[in-house]
């Protein structure tokens, strides 16, 4: 599979806006929403081939919006990568218990959210 379309949830605009300049740059197509709720909902109308998500936000966080993608038959082949202030081991492991397929830590950089989508077209998930 290779990664065209994109989904970035998170909820603070300036980085949403980053993530996306960062794609967009580099000729992905980019959708974003501002909660995991807003994810979910436009997961029903856009089938993205990744999905960038924030983990702390309001209303739904992303390991609980993680959870109910990986856990949906229309959407668990989606791979979700988080992109979060939460870099402790034990976010890593328990994003990748919800079903995620990465982990970036921020400050990020262009390199690691381009890098991680390398990485998931290199192998099978």
């Amino acid at each position: 599979m290779i990664i065209k379309n994109i989904l970035v949830v998170d909820d603070m605009p300036i980085e949403r806006e980053n993530i996306s300049l960062i794609l967009n740059t580099a000729g992905y197509y980019v959708e974003t929403a501002a909660s995991g709720k807003d994810g979910l909902k436009a997961l029903e109308t856009y089938q993205p081939d990744l999905i960038f998500m924030d983990i702390v936000m309001p209303e739904m966080d992303g390991f609980n919006a993680c959870r109910q993608i990986t856990n949906n038959d229309k959407t668990k082949n989606i791979p979700v990568v988080f992109v979060s202030s939460k870099g402790k081991e034990t976010d890593k492991v328990w994003g990748q218990l919800q079903g995620a397929k990465g982990h970036i830590t921020k400050p990020y950089s262009s390199e690691e959210i381009l890098g991680a989508i390398s990485h998931l077209n290199m192998n099978t998930y």
